[in-house]
């Protein structure tokens, strides 16, 4: 039998963390660990992080939900060889998740999850409380003068990129009453990094 994975050391976490702490705990080592901040690695890099960032969204789907959780908590005491090392965790959920000998009767068939979808997925989450408002007239108003700025740089397919981020700016406004240039002074200088990585990402990306 393989090793038994240490989600609670993957996420960096302790035993005791609030399901609010295992999310900004994901939040922060998906980002760490994501595959595609190693422009310049070598396959067996690119492998070993692909591993360790399916590893993380495997912890947190499973510290997320407090059934499975609870599941797990009741191996984690009972196992001597617990271990952080991320090729544990696929051996985890074939033996576990996908036998239904060795889960409750209410816990997933599935296998692994998708660790993109996770990924994706919390950060929807995560993002709402941001974005969200009762009258949005900032994000309307992005919208309009970002479709206006698209149209005249890229024609239609500017149009419909430039309104679409000039609606997530306004959204920003909307929900902080205050410019976005505001907002993002007041970030930490990790988060200032890491949203800068994001947007050259996307503005690399969009233009191969």
């Amino acid at each position: 039998m393989s090793q038994f994975p240490d989600y609670y050391k993957l996420l960096n976490i302790p035993r005791t963390a609030t399901q609010d702490e295992v999310r900004q705990a994901y939040k922060k080592e998906s980002l760490r660990t994501h595959p595609d901040r190693l422009a310049n690695a070598s396959a067996t890099e690119r492998n070993r992080a692909t591993e360790r960032f399916q590893a993380v969204a495997d912890a947190y789907y499973v510290l997320s939900d407090p059934k499975r959780r609870q599941d797990y908590d009741v191996l984690y005491t009972s196992r001597g060889d617990r271990t952080d090392d991320p090729a544990s965790s696929s051996g985890f959920f074939s033996q576990f998740f996908s036998n239904p000998g060795a889960r409750r009767t209410d816990a997933p068939a599935e296998g692994q999850p998708d660790a993109d979808g996770v990924f994706a997925d919390v950060f929807e989450e995560l993002l709402r409380p941001e974005t969200e408002r009762h009258t949005p007239w900032w994000s309307w108003l992005g919208a309009v003068c970002g479709g206006g700025i698209g149209f005249i740089i890229a024609n239609v397919p500017g149009l419909m990129l430039g309104a679409f981020a000039g609606n997530r700016l306004g959204a920003i406004r909307d929900a902080k009453g205050k410019s976005v240039a505001s907002v993002f002074n007041e970030l930490g200088g990790q988060q200032k990094a890491e949203i800068l990585r994001a947007l050259a990402m996307k503005v690399l990306g969009s233009a191969l």
